[in-house]
């Protein structure tokens, strides 16, 4: 990304998602996002690496309704600061819990990774005890994702 495009995104973030919690929250979403795909590179083992992009596939799916619901409780409720606003702590709650979600699925990635790939040596064959740990993770992230779209259409 250019440094104009990297300035007209910053700008169009601070128009949609304000300066306060909600794009916090909003970016420590992506932050999370980010570390889980940095988990995959390097991954020598195919079966492994297929698995956790598909993973990450559905994770980055997240991203838009995460941005809409941000988007959606800054014009409902405000926030220029650190305090949550009055009546929105669920959405807030919601999206904090998913990110928090993702980096535990990200943590799970990075796990996956080093008990298939030891090393030093080849391939463990748990890749698919290990792929089920970090979708069990992920299907969390999804579920706190879809609590905050519930809960920020009940905001007024």
């Amino acid at each position: 990304m250019g440094f104009f495009a990297g300035l007209r995104e910053a700008r169009r973030d601070d128009k949609e998602l304000g300066q306060g919690v909600w794009r916090r929250a909003h970016d420590r979403f992506e932050r999370g996002l980010d570390r889980f795909h940095q988990v995959l590179e390097g991954i020598e083992g195919d079966e492994l690496y297929n698995g956790l992009v598909t993973i990450a596939n559905g994770l980055a799916e997240l991203q838009g309704p995460v941005r809409d619901v941000c988007r959606r409780a800054q014009a409902v409720k405000p926030s220029a600061g650190n305090n949550i606003p009055a009546g929105a702590d669920v959405v807030h709650r919601a999206l904090s819990k998913a990110a928090n979600d993702l980096a535990m699925a990200a943590q799970a990635a990075a796990m996956a990774r080093l008990e298939v790939e030891p090393i030093g040596a080849g391939t463990t064959g748990n890749d698919l005890h290990a792929l089920e740990n970090v979708a069990r993770r992920a299907e969390t992230v999804a579920a706190g994702v879809q609590a905050a779209q519930d809960a920020v259409t009940t905001l007024s």
